[in-house]
């Protein structure tokens, strides 16, 4: 049996398998994702959210992907057939397919390369071209003001979020994931982390994949108020279910970045806890728990932002972009590159030795 998984076919087994089951996980999750967004609002707004469809509502994002799944799909008179239907597929396969290069543990990922940054930064530029295609074949002026604001919006923002990941390359000196996370590995536990050295870096690395994944305050490629649903208005059924996968998804994905860039991923914070008795053992050990932790961590921050904050004006979240968020990045990257070339703060900034 050993013998068969180095062939050719055994290794295209293992691939698929290894696809499947990272494919599950991120499916999974986003059933119990939607149930928790919707959780966390209703004990914000102090009502008690899904509570009906299985044990504590636990099966009504089931119920709400069956009914999506056998309603009829509605195409309007006048769209684009095939690309009102080639939009919704292309924002949910861009969105599950950035993952593969995503690692749960010290070697759990698909793919292992070398410009993992560049990849999943490729991903989510292209997702933006799904809600263009669907604004611009609905034949509709509401959901093409959507699209275009969507557009706008992302590329506005993903220029910051590439300066930021600019500067923890520079510390690291790799765009691996798996070197990101093992030069932020110490004695000092969540201390070693990049937070703490990219401290103002995270806050504006966090509002940036709020407006990269149209967010609240930042979702005004579908404001009710004046584009009543944006970009997604006249789709229904099965491709407004991709449209809604894909875009809990790509915040997923977002919060295993976050992790992954600034809390050292997989590691534990506390590797000295101990080790008497079975949880110390679990807190000091590194492993996938802290890192599906801190993916639930933040998209509880993601959930309860949403619930709080009030929606941006458009040119409020434009000036926010241009003229804060980018001058901000541009200085800490020249900032972080003088000082990892000068050894400031005892090499904080400077960990070539480990990731690279």
């Amino acid at each position: 049996m050993a013998e068969f998984f180095t062939t050719p076919l055994g290794t295209f087994v293992i691939i698929l398998a290894q696809c499947l089951a990272v494919l599950g996980f991120v499916m999974v999750s986003l059933l119990f994702l939607v149930y928790g967004d919707r959780k966390i609002w209703a004990a914000v707004q102090m009502r008690r959210g899904p509570n009906v469809v299985g044990t504590w509502g636990l099966l009504q994002s089931v119920a709400d992907a069956l009914k999506y799944v056998v309603k009829e799909v509605v195409i309007p008179a006048g769209a684009d057939r095939p690309v009102f239907m080639l939009a919704p597929m292309t924002s949910f396969v861009l969105a599950v397919i950035a993952w593969a290069v995503i690692p749960f543990n010290d070697g759990w990922v698909i793919s292992d390369i070398n410009v993992a940054i560049l990849y999943v930064f490729a991903m989510s530029s292209l997702e933006v071209y799904g809600v263009i295609m669907g604004g611009w074949a609905s034949n509709s002026k509401y959901p093409f003001l959507g699209s275009l604001r969507s557009a706008a919006q992302m590329i506005s923002y993903e220029v910051s979020i590439g300066l930021i990941i600019i500067g923890v390359i520079i510390s690291t000196g790799s765009m691996n994931f798996g070197d990101i996370v093992a030069a932020q590995d110490g004695n000092l536990g969540l201390f070693n982390w990049y937070w703490l050295p990219h401290f103002p870096m995270v806050f504006l690395f966090f509002i940036s994949c709020l407006a990269e994944t149209n967010r609240p305050p930042f979702d005004l490629p579908e404001a009710e108020s004046e584009l009543v649903a944006g970009y997604q208005v006249e789709y229904s059924a099965t491709p407004f279910l991709l449209f809604m996968a894909g875009e809990y998804i790509a915040i997923f994905l977002m919060c295993a970045l976050t992790s992954l860039l600034f809390f050292g991923g997989w590691l534990s914070p506390f590797p000295d806890f101990g080790s008497d008795g079975w949880l110390a053992s679990i807190i000091s050990a590194d492993g996938v728990f802290w890192m599906i932790a801190k993916m639930a961590f933040f998209f509880f921050i993601f959930a309860m932002v949403k619930a709080i904050t009030p929606r941006y004006r458009y040119d409020q979240l434009m000036r926010l972009g241009w003229k804060v968020f980018l001058p901000f990045s541009l200085i800490w990257v020249v900032w972080v590159a003088f000082a990892a070339k000068f050894g400031f703060f005892w090499g904080a900034y400077a960990r070539w030795v480990v990731g690279g």
